[in-house]
C-alpha cells in the first residue's frame, strides 16, 4: 500500500469497513429514523404510570430498550459514514439528525428512574412478584441501592438547575487553558524559534538536545505560573462543587460519592496507593537507571520524558501487524482466536488514512451487527500496538453482545481499558520474548516500563492528590495556589525520591491537568492497567482455568458491578495482590532492562 494521501474511492475495499452490516443502504437508514420517530413518541403511554401494573412496568421497559437500541444503531451508522469522510455533507446531516433524535430520546426516558424510586416499597415488592421482572433484578438494583441519595423532587430540581453552575470551574478552565493560553516561544535543536503549545510539548520534552528540553519545559510552566492564582481559584471552586453534591446527597465524602456510580469501595482507591507506595522504591531504581544510561549528574524533571534507548526504525505492514498480533494472543486460545480471525476478515476494521477520514483510532459498533474498529494505520510498532488495543475493545463488545440482553450488553469505563491493554501486554511480552536484536528488546523494555510510569505511578499520585485536595475542602481549608503547590511538591518528593532533581517549575504542574476538573477519574486508568497485567500474567502461568474466566469475564458486559466481574475473573481489586502482581511485572522487566543495558 503507498502511504500518500489518497482519497477513499481509491482505497481497495479489502481495506475498508463494512457498515452495510449495519444498515444495507441509507434508505434502510431513513425508515428506522422514521420508526424511531414514532416510538420516542409513546412517552405518554407509561409516563407517571409505572406503579399500575406488572405488564405497563415491563412493557415501559421493553418500549426504553428497543428505543435506546435504535438510537444506538442510528447514530452509530451515520457518524462512523461521517468518519469515513468528514467533508461528506449528507453524513454530516445524518449525524446531526441522529444526535438530535437521540437528545429528545433521553428528555422522554428521563422519567423512569424518579418514577421507580417513587414507588413505595410494598408496592414495588408485589411488582417484582412477577417472574417477567427477573431479568431487570441487577437494572432494579442499581437504582435502588441509591435511593438514599436521591432527594425530593424539588430539591432534584434545584440540584440539576445548580449542575450548570457548577460547571463553570470545568468550562473557564477550558476556555483559559485551549483558546487564551499563550505559551511562548523557544529555539529547537536548529536554534529556530518556535511557538510553543501544549500540542507540541512532548515533542520538545522527547528531544535529545537537553537544552530545547529545559527551555520546554520552563517555557512552559512560566506561562502558567503568570496566571497561577487563576488557575488556583478554578480548580478550588470545582472541588467545593463536589464536596457540594457528595453532602447534599448524604455521601461522607466526594470520593465516597464518585466512587458510587460504579459501587467501587473505598478500600479499592486506598489499596492502589498503598500498594503502589509500597513500589516506590522499584520505580525510583528505575529512575536511577534513566540517569545513568543518560549520563548527567543531575536528572531533572526535563529529563523524565526523553527515550533513553533509542528508537528503533521499523516497517511493519498491516498484514505482518495481524499475524504478529495474532501470535501475541495465542494464550487466549481458540476460541479467541476465532473471533480475532473473524474481525481480520469480515469487514470490521477500516485501516488506512484516506482524504477527510477521523484521525486516531477507535473501537465501536451496535449490538445488532458486530463490533467495528477504525484505524489509521502507519506501518509502525505504535500501530501495530494500536491493533492489538482496539480489537481488545472489539473482542470484549463482541463476547458480551453474544452473551448478554442488550441492556447488558455494555461495559463501565471502570473495566473498559482492561481488555485493551491486556492485548497490549500479551502481545508485548511475546516481542521481548521472541525478539533477539538486543537493541530492539532493550527498547521494547524501556517502552513498556514508561507505560507503567505514565499510567500506574503517575496517575496514581493524580489520584492521591485529588484525594488530598478533596479532604482539604471537607476540613473548610482553602486551595490557594501555594496550598496546591505544596502538595503537589511534596507527594512529587515521595514518587520520584532524592535521587531527582524537583526543579520548582513542577510544584504547579496541577495547574495544567483538565482530569482534576472530572473528579476521581484518573485512578481508573491504574485500577485498569494493573488489573490487566495481573489476568494476563495468570493467563500465562495458569493456561486454560484463568483463560476462562477472562472469557467469561469478557462475555459478561453489564451483568453486574464492574468489582464483581473483575473478582470472578481472578483480580480482587479491594486488596492488594492485583497491583502487587502488576507492579512486580514492573520489577521483572526492569531487571531485564538494567541487565542488558549493563552487557
Amino acid at each position: 500500500m503507498s502511504e500518500a494521501l489518497r482519497s477513499r474511492e481509491d482505497i481497495p475495499q479489502g481495506y475498508k469497513w463494512k457498515l452495510e452490516d449495519i444498515f444495507a443502504s441509507d434508505e434502510e437508514w431513513e425508515k428506522l429514523f422514521k420508526e424511531t420517530e414514532k416510538i420516542v413518541s409513546l412517552s405518554g403511554k407509561y409516563n407517571g404510570k409505572l406503579a399500575e401494573s406488572a405488564d405497563l412496568f415491563v412493557e415501559c421497559l421493553e418500549w426504553a430498550d428497543k428505543l435506546s437500541l435504535n438510537i444506538e444503531e442510528l447514530f452509530t451508522y451515520a457518524r462512523m459514514r461521517r468518519d469515513e469522510d468528514n467533508r461528506l455533507a449528507r453524513y454530516q446531516g445524518m449525524t446531526d439528525r441522529a444526535s438530535m433524535l437521540s437528545v429528545q430520546a433521553g428528555s422522554v426516558l428521563s422519567f423512569i428512574v424518579p418514577e421507580i424510586l417513587a414507588i413505595p416499597t410494598d408496592k414495588f415488592d408485589d411488582l417484582r412478584k412477577d417472574p417477567r421482572m427477573d431479568i431487570y433484578d441487577h437494572y432494579l438494583e442499581n437504582i435502588l441501592r441509591q435511593k438514599e441519595h436521591v432527594l425530593s423532587l424539588a430539591e432534584e430540581k434545584l440540584l440539576a438547575e445548580a449542575s450548570e453552575l457548577a460547571a463553570a470551574p470545568s468550562t473557564i478552565f477550558s476556555m483559559a487553558n485551549d483558546a487564551d493560553l499563550k505559551i511562548g516561544y523557544i529555539k529547537d535543536e536548529n536554534g529556530q524559534e518556535i511557538e510553543l503549545t501544549k500540542g507540541n510539548f512532548i515533542k520538545y520534552m522527547e528531544s535529545k538536545d537537553r537544552r530545547v528540553r529545559e527551555g520546554a519545559f520552563k517555557t512552559l510552566y512560566a506561562a502558567y505560573g503568570r496566571q497561577i492564582n487563576s488557575w488556583a481559584a478554578m480548580l478550588n471552586s470545582s472541588v467545593k462543587a463536589d464536596v457540594f453534591f457528595a453532602r447534599a446527597r448524604r455521601y461522607n465524602s466526594a470520593l465516597e460519592g464518585a466512587l458510587d456510580d460504579d459501587k467501587v469501595p473505598l478500600a479499592v482507591y486506598d489499596s492502589l496507593i498503598k500498594t503502589v507506595h509500597d513500589f516506590l522504591p522499584e520505580f525510583q531504581r528505575y529512575l536511577r537507571l534513566r540517569k545513568e544510561v543518560l549520563g548527567v549528574d543531575e536528572l531533572h524533571m526535563y529529563d523524565i520524558y526523553v527515550p533513553f534507548v533509542p528508537e528503533m526504525e521499523t516497517h511493519i505492514s498491516y498484514e505482518e501487524a495481524k499475524v504478529t498480533v495474532r501470535k501475541g494472543l495465542e494464550p487466549l486460545g481458540e476460541e479467541y482466536l476465532k473471533v480475532l480471525d473473524e474481525g481480520y476478515n469480515s469487514g470490521w476494521i477500516d485501516i488506512y488514512e484516506n482524504t477527510g477520514k477521523t484521525s486516531g483510532a477507535y473501537s465501536w459498533g451496535t449490538y445488532s451487527a458486530h463490533p467495528y474498529v477504525l484505524l489509521n494505520h502507519q506501518d509502525t510498532l505504535d500501530s501495530l500496538f494500536t491493533l492489538a488495543h482496539e480489537m481488545g475493545h472489539a473482542l470484549h463488545s463482541y463476547f458480551s453482545n453474544k452473551k448478554q440482553i442488550h441492556l447488558y450488553a455494555g461495559y463501565k469505563i471502570f473495566v473498559a481499558e482492561v481488555a485493551s491493554t491486556l492485548n497490549e501486554s500479551l502481545v508485548m511480552r511475546h516481542l521481548i520474548k521472541t525478539t533477539e536484536d538486543k537493541k530492539m528488546k532493550a527498547y521494547l523494555l524501556n517502552h513498556y516500563l514508561e507505560q507503567f510510569r505514565g499510567t500506574v505511578f503517575r496517575q496514581t499520585m493524580f489520584a492521591e492528590f485529588e484525594k488530598e485536595i478533596h479532604v482539604a475542602v471537607e476540613k473548610n481549608e482553602s486551595l490557594t495556589a501555594e496550598h496546591l503547590s505544596q502538595i503537589y511538591e511534596e507527594l512529587n518528593l515521595k514518587y520520584f525520591g532524592s535521587d531527582i532533581v524537583l526543579d520548582n517549575e513542577i510544584r504547579i504542574e496541577w495547574a495544567r491537568i483538565p482530569h482534576f476538573y472530572n473528579a476521581f477519574y484518573v485512578y481508573k486508568y491504574a485500577t485498569g492497567f494493573s488489573a490487566a497485567t495481573s489476568l494476563a500474567q495468570q493467563i500465562l502461568d495458569e493456561g486454560q482455568p484463568a483463560v476462562q474466566r477472562y472469557i467469561d469475564f469478557l462475555a459478561s458486559g453489564g451483568s453486574d458491578y464492574p468489582i464483581t466481574l473483575l473478582r470472578k475473573a481472578g483480580v480482587d481489586m479491594e486488596k492488594t495482590k492485583a497491583v502487587q502482581q502488576a507492579l512486580t511485572v514492573f520489577t521483572e522487566l526492569l531487571n531485564q532492562l538494567e541487565n542488558l543495558l549493563r552487557e
